[in-house]
């Protein structure tokens, strides 16, 4: 029997210390493409990975000896799941691990889109001292959307109870989740009293474009708008024409619907040029879950879930 795993992302050196001292043999390739892993996936115990590579019917066919697969971070889209538990390989993700850090980043946005802090630096940088124009507003005791309520939905929910908010969450999936500040909504009310919309869904075929022209144009007040889950959740276009329109006050995303640029087609490049060149817009490179604890904490509960 093998003691093979194969790593197919860049990872805490925890992860690869413990491993090795339980006796595994580790191959470690963050930049190994499909091909290449149809070839490497043989004869391996365990497979560690991102959404850096589709897990698909193919590729768990190559895999003659894998026993489980570790996802470090959360959403479980780029693995064929179902399939591999058909063949008895056990399926781990992390979302516990980058939980916390989804959250501050999701605070950091939105407080940089109410207060202007990247507008205004921006206008400084070309010589223009605009103090009125820059005039913030407080997110204390507003009300803010959170639409799915897992563990980031929640994480982040945390962090805006000392702002005295009141939190709309939403989750098909979660029932009793309120108390003092936050309440368990339907999408409907979320619609009808939110100042603050923050997408914590993830990529299924119910939420595939979730965020589309129907659901921007149902909210009642102009929003501030954030989506740190996942770009396919918002269709972009909806987004572009939500912000003409002024439904959306000013978004922020750490997400788009195609993150390779190099792929992009005209339209993709006329989106992406109008999002970058909107004052009222910040994007981050996915990098909302991507902090040096999370890294580590992932590692320890991927290692925890999976007995290792």
């Amino acid at each position: 029997m093998s003691n093979r795993i194969i790593i197919t992302a860049k990872c805490h050196p925890f992860l690869i210390e413990q491993l090795l001292e339980k006796g595994f043999e580790i191959f470690q390739n963050p930049t190994i493409n499909y091909s290449e892993l149809l070839i490497e996936i043989k004869n391996c115990i365990g497979l560690i990975t991102t959404t850096s590579i589709i897990i698909d019917k193919n590729i768990l066919d190559h895999a003659n000896e894998l026993k489980w697969i570790g996802r470090l971070g959360s959403g479980m889209e780029h693995i064929d799941v179902d399939y591999a538990t058909s063949k008895g390989i056990r399926c781990e993700s992390s979302p516990e691990g980058n939980c916390n850090a989804v959250a501050e980043h999701c605070l950091g946005l939105l407080l940089n889109l109410t207060n202007n802090i990247q507008k205004s630096y921006a206008e400084i940088k070309h010589g223009n001292w605009n103090r009125e124009e820059n005039r913030g507003t407080e997110i204390f005791g507003k009300t803010i959307g959170i639409i799915g309520f897992g563990n980031t939905g929640s994480s982040f929910a945390k962090l805006l109870e000392p702002f005295k908010v009141t939190a709309l969450a939403n989750d098909i999936n979660k029932k009793n989740i309120s108390n003092h500040y936050i309440l368990q909504s339907s999408i409907e009310q979320i619609y009808n009293e939110a100042d603050v919309v923050s997408l914590h869904l993830p990529l299924t075929e119910i939420t595939y474009q979730y965020a589309n022209d129907i659901f921007f144009s149902s909210f009642k007040k102009e929003i501030y708008f954030l989506n740190t889950c996942r770009g396919e959740v918002v269709n972009t276009d909806a987004l572009i024409k939500a912000l003409t329109n002024k439904k959306i006050k000013a978004a922020a995303i750490d997400v788009l619907e195609n993150e390779k640029f190099e792929t992009y087609s005209e339209i993709e490049k006329q989106q992406i040029n109008y999002l970058l060149n909107n004052k009222n817009v910040i994007i981050t490179p996915h990098i909302a879950g991507y902090s040096f604890e999370a890294s580590l904490k992932m590692a320890k509960i991927i290692l925890e879930k999976l007995q290792l």
